[in-house]
């Protein structure tokens, strides 16, 4: 097997399918092209910010921010090499120092106004 085609872990297998499921919204639903890029957290941020300046309700957009919280792990798996970690349902990045990172729970912390998922994948990554 080359690098690219080793199986995921195990814990990668949900956030990377809310990521994907974030990717194709995104395209599909506001024709915004995400390539798993640090550059395309600034998209991310600002969909969210547009999101809370509409006052959806938290309930309409909880899947959604879940999907780009895990777009914005995807992102530091792939830019930083660390890895998807899981316990009792939760989902964490650890890079490769130990340090664990929640981007799912970053994401909500956008949606409150007091987050951004590129400066937490700038920390996370450098």
């Amino acid at each position: 097997m080359t690098a690219q085609q080793q199986p995921r872990p195990h814990a990668a297998v949900k956030p990377a399918r809310w990521a994907a499921d974030a990717v194709a919204m995104m395209r599909e639903g506001a024709r915004v092209r995400l390539d798993y890029s640090a550059q395309s957290l600034w998209r991310v941020d600002r969909t969210i910010e547009e999101i809370r300046r509409e006052a959806a309700p938290y309930d309409a957009v909880r899947e959604m921010l879940r999907g780009l919280g895990a777009y914005a792990g995807e992102v530091i798996v792939r830019q930083g090499g660390a890895e998807w970690w899981a316990s009792g349902g939760d989902h964490w990045i650890r890079t490769h120092d130990g340090r664990l990172w929640d981007p799912i729970d970053e994401a909500r912390r956008c949606y409150g106004g007091h987050g951004s998922l590129r400066l937490l994948c700038r920390d996370a990554v450098a």
